[in-house]
């Protein structure tokens, strides 16, 4: 591994006491430097804050700060890549991994390394197998998974992890059961940033007297946005966008067949879309969607504060 402060061979002690083991390692890797952290870098979920603190009450120094914001921020992951380990603390959106395009043992090392930065990641387009890898690979860790086996949508967590505080609510639907598996990254990102969600699956405008019930509960729990997965004719967002007042926000889905299939209908229905109030994301982009209507609840939370 690297050290996160400076790209270099990673060789760091934490805490007090360690003169001894640090000189030993020094000895056994004289051409690389030893970096000395008197706090857990790891700990990035009001890290920053901590540092700044210290730097106000002069603690510690400009340089000192400027290290431990660094090793808060990334991870190096092997040679494969680099994991932006402060995202959630600096954008209020967590580091997500995609993991369509990645191989089996790739994912077991971004895995280990969010897992025990942040103790928690979650993984998007995941298949079954690549799944299996991974839980093999980790025994310790919780997975919680859902979706179909060729698009899960998976949780991952220590045992020490506890759901964060709910702070807003959204609501998610989806016109048919073959939106569900995208709506499942909108729904899963939102919990992860600690908002509520309640969802509605199955209610499209085919059978327009599913809609009531949904819409009703929405006025009643007074969500603050509300995120709608349509395929085919891509109408359930206008629809909904015109029956209440909170923000809409629409996904089309990748359903449907023949001209204009596989989401590209429902993509310029929405966009062509007569009811105010409805913004639209990119065909499919669940955990898109997802993350924008959370921080629209979590700013309408604080606001209520």
């Amino acid at each position: 591994e690297n050290c996160p402060l400076c790209g270099d061979v990673k060789l760091m002690s934490v805490g007090v006491g360690t003169q001894r083991l640090e000189a030993e390692i020094a000895k056994l890797f004289p051409e690389h430097p030893l970096h000395r952290l008197d706090r857990d870098v790891t700990d990035t979920l009001g890290g920053s804050r901590k540092v700044l603190e210290d730097l106000a009450s002069g603690k510690i120094t400009i340089d000192d700060a400027e290290k431990e914001l660094r090793a808060l921020a990334l991870t190096r992951i092997g040679d494969i890549g680099l994991i932006d380990t402060n995202r959630q603390e600096r954008s209020g959106v967590p580091e997500v991994v995609f993991a369509e395009n990645k191989d089996t043992e790739g994912l077991v090392q971004i895995v280990q390394a969010l897992v025990e930065r942040n103790n928690a990641v979650l993984l998007t387009r995941m298949n079954q197998e690549k799944l299996d890898g991974i839980e093999k690979a980790h025994p310790k860790f919780v997975f919680e998974s859902k979706g179909s086996k060729d698009h899960l949508t998976v949780f991952v967590h220590s045992k020490a992890w506890s759901d964060p505080q709910k702070d807003g609510k959204i609501a998610i639907l989806t016109a048919g059961t073959s939106d569900v598996v995208y709506a499942r990254e909108a729904e899963a990102i939102a919990r992860l940033m600690g908002v509520e969600v309640i969802t509605f699956y199955d209610v499209g405008i085919a059978g327009i007297h599913r809609l009531i019930d949904p819409i009703q509960k929405i006025v009643e729990e007074d969500v603050d946005a509300v995120v709608v997965f349509a395929g085919m004719e891509g109408a359930l967002p206008t629809v909904v966008a015109s029956l209440i007042d909170a923000p809409v926000i629409g996904v089309p889905v990748p359903t449907g067949y023949g001209h204009g299939g596989k989401g590209e209908t429902a993509l310029a229905s929405m966009l062509q879309s007569c009811a105010p109030g409805l913004a639209v994301v990119n065909i499919g982009n669940g955990l898109g969607a997802g993350s924008v209507a959370a921080l629209i609840a979590k700013r309408c939370a604080k606001k209520k504060q």
